[in-house]
């Protein structure tokens, strides 16, 4: 086999949203990767809300659940806090710090930062290279997030039967199964790229450049909007309205009255959010949307938020060039594939 390495043992990355738990495994062989497992195991309403997790017993099951679907047999997971549950700062540090230096002037370097004591936040910080012009600084990436957000995630695992391993911020797992998608993009390399992910409650921007991510910004709209406009004209239950959405059998109403108003909406929010970014940095213009989450597979939205932004628009598809497992249905899996960013991301981590 030689695929994973003894000492290595396989981390499934485990995306807690608003509305479902998303559930991936990969294996690697050279360059390239394989799905092994993935499931998608919806919550039930309110459990998590805004990506704040409410109720734990009931991600714990979800977890669980989604788990014996998938037929994984892994014991540690990789999940991640939301934006706007994090602190995230680039700071200078003297480059001639070792780790355990590095760590304690990170840290006294924290409290500067951080609205909250320093004893209710998990902190951590990654070194991303030398200061411009300056060889005797580093730039130091401080990301910190209280206490309270990063157990309710380890126990909603641990519930689960799982172990964390690694505690990631959202941000930053979407920008590592970016680097999967990049090459499929015809973007100049330092080309400004917005990467938009409509969940159920929450739109996330994030801009990228060079694959490195540039600005985040997260508004309330999402696909249960939808979802309730569902409920409320065609007198359905949360479960119903969820099914007919994804597989139809709706009046025919349905597409001019309730999804036409929703993509237009949906665009109008994706325009906001770029505005939001044109104000406050230097850049009055993207290179690509890129969009991801469950409402890109929505058909028409990515052709009508190029025909309204005049930039290229595609749907995030990180498995594209992946190969399945036999495990994994290749027609349920191509339909989830754009809600699967950031359950990819992290199952990246088992490779780091």
């Amino acid at each position: 086999m030689g695929l994973i390495t003894k000492n290595q043992s396989p981390l499934v990355g485990v995306d807690i949203s608003s509305t479902a738990v998303k559930l991936l495994q990969l294996s690697r062989s050279g360059e390239r990767y394989r799905v092994e497992h993935y499931a998608v195991e919806p919550l039930p309403p309110n459990a998590v809300v805004e990506k704040n997790i409410v109720e734990v017993e009931a991600v714990g099951d979800a977890i669980r659940r989604a788990m014996s679907r998938s037929g994984s047999k892994a014991k540690h997971a990789a999940a991640a806090v939301a934006g706007s549950a994090v602190i995230t700062k680039t700071i200078p540090m003297p480059a001639e710090l070792d780790e355990d230096e590095m760590e304690s002037a990170v840290e006294l370097e924290a409290i500067n930062y951080i609205p909250y004591p320093i004893d209710e936040v998990n902190l951590d910080f990654e070194v991303l290279g030398p200061v411009p012009g300056n060889p005797e600084m580093v730039q130091v990436l401080l990301a910190a997030s209280r206490s309270e957000n990063v157990e309710m995630r380890a126990s909603a695992l641990e519930l689960g039967g799982l172990t964390a391993r690694v505690m990631d911020v959202e941000a930053f797992a979407i920008e590592n199964a970016y680097a999967l998608l990049a090459g499929g993009l015809n973007a100049p390399h330092d080309g400004i790229v917005a990467l938009v992910d409509v969940g159920a409650t929450m739109t996330t921007l994030n801009i990228l450049r060079g694959g490195r991510s540039l600005y985040t910004r997260e508004q309330v709209f999402g696909g249960k909007q939808l979802t309730d406009e569902v409920m409320r004209r065609y007198g359905l239950s949360y479960e119903e309205a969820g099914l007919a959405k994804r597989q139809g059998g709706l009046p025919e109403s349905y597409e001019i009255e309730v999804l036409e108003p929703f993509k237009e909406a949906l665009v109008q929010q994706i325009s906001r959010l770029l505005q939001f970014f044109y104000a406050g940095s230097e850049f009055n213009r993207v290179d690509h949307v890129v969009l991801a989450g469950g409402c890109a597979s929505i058909p028409g939205v990515p052709e009508m938020v190029e025909e309204q932004l005049g930039v290229q628009t595609v749907v995030a598809n990180p498995l594209a060039q992946m190969t399945l497992g036999p495990r994994v249905q290749a027609h349920a899996l191509a339909q989830d594939a754009p809600a699967l960013m950031i359950a990819c991301g992290l199952a990246m981590r088992s490779f780091d």
